[in-house]
């Protein structure tokens, strides 16, 4: 009697065990791969804006990232973005440079072409428009969200590399030239693909597209 009483007890929390073993194989195998369930994917079409020939909208994987622009803050810098935005450059563009919970960068237009991806090269890339001046201030607070040109280690080397920062960098006032900050979907940034060894991407993700709202 107590033999069958001790096998019952075994065989219970034989059932646990695996019950518990099921949900995490489920947890990996289902759930984590689908990193974009819980992402909202914001319409743009829905949401009404005082400016909205200063909105862009940045869709990857996961949904929609929704920018505004500023052209009164750096308008040089503004009008190479919207150029490049609205010649569709940035389409199929590496997100090369990833920092977990930190900073995303993408904008390499001559070796982060998703077709020729040129992991050699990489970040170092041209536009082919030349640079800009950067425009500086001290007023504009680079937040979570903030959009900002990516440079070389020299001021007025902006070209058409951009970063976006995924948390507050108060050291890069007056060191980078801002030009928009996200106003809806920076969440769908976390998704990015990074690589926790480099800041540089092996298995980058890409822009699938990036539109002004208003051409």
């Amino acid at each position: 009697m107590i033999e069958k009483v001790k096998q019952t007890t075994s065989e219970k929390l034989l059932l646990i065990l695996f019950i518990i073993l099921g949900f995490i194989a489920f947890y990996i195998f289902v759930i984590l791969p689908q990193k974009c369930l819980f992402i909202k994917n914001y319409d743009p079409q829905e949401i009404r804006f005082d400016n909205p020939e200063n909105i862009a909208v940045l869709n990857v994987n996961c949904g929609n990232v929704i920018i505004k622009l500023y052209p009164d803050t750096s308008p040089k810098s503004v009008e190479r973005f919207r150029m490049l935005i609205n010649s569709g450059k940035y389409n199929n563009i590496a997100f090369h440079r990833v920092i977990k919970n930190v900073i995303v960068q993408a904008g390499d237009l001559e070796f982060g072409k998703k077709d020729n991806l040129n992991y050699l090269y990489i970040g170092t890339g041209k536009s082919g428009f030349g640079t800009i001046k950067s425009e500086l201030n001290d007023e504009t607070e680079f937040k979570a969200g903030t959009v900002g040109m990516a440079r070389t280690n020299k001021f007025n080397t902006e070209d058409s590399q951009f970063f976006i920062l995924l948390e507050d960098a108060p050291l890069f006032k007056g060191e980078y030239t801002p030009v928009g900050k996200v106003v809806y979907g920076l969440e769908v940034l976390d998704t990015i693909a990074d690589d926790h060894r480099r800041e540089y991407v092996l298995r980058p993700d890409f822009i699938n597209s990036f539109k002004l709202l208003i051409d």
